[in-house]
């Protein structure tokens, strides 16, 4: 059986689930990182790699795929849990 895939948010590639990473919004203007790819909420999924992970940032991609505006907070936030997943400097 095939793994389902997914569009990444950031640069528009299908990939197969296991090969992206899920952002889930948890409430209103709030994201986080779903290693488990299981948590309850609206998700988006990205590429594990930070030029993904910015192209979505910037091009506002997850405030469309999470139905949300990301408070700046809740921005910061996830772009420092991006830098601890990915191994971003």
């Amino acid at each position: 059986m095939a793994s389902p895939e997914r569009t990444c948010v950031g640069c528009r590639a299908k990939a197969s689930k296991r090969d992206l990473v899920r952002v889930v919004r948890v409430r209103e203007g709030e994201a986080v990182f779903d290693p488990s790819g299981s948590a309850p909420g609206r998700g988006a999924y990205v590429h594990p790699d930070i030029g993904c992970f910015e192209a979505a940032m910037v091009s506002r991609a997850f405030d469309r795929a999470l139905r949300t505006g990301l408070t700046a907070d809740a921005a910061a936030r996830l772009r420092t849990g991006s830098e601890r997943l990915m191994g971003a400097v």
